[in-house]
């Protein structure tokens, strides 16, 4: 896989939550940390995506937020 996107963590997934339109896909990406997504349902088919499998979650963001507890 190559992609422009310099954020790309690789997972292996632990939950898929479909609805009518999108669906919630958890990838754990280290032990306890785990990065959340939602993609239409039809990408997530056409990706076949199942618990279990490994997966990248790419990040493509112009802006991050910081933020500190006050």
């Amino acid at each position: 896989m190559k992609i422009s996107a310099r954020n790309a963590l690789k997972g292996t997934v632990k939950s898929i939550t479909p609805g009518t339109v999108n669906t919630e896909i958890v990838i754990e990406v280290a032990p306890g940390i785990e990065v959340v997504s939602m993609i239409t349902k039809a990408s997530s088919d056409g990706l076949g995506l199942s618990v279990g499998s490994e997966a990248y979650a790419v990040i493509k963001a112009s802006d991050v937020m910081m933020a500190v507890d006050s």
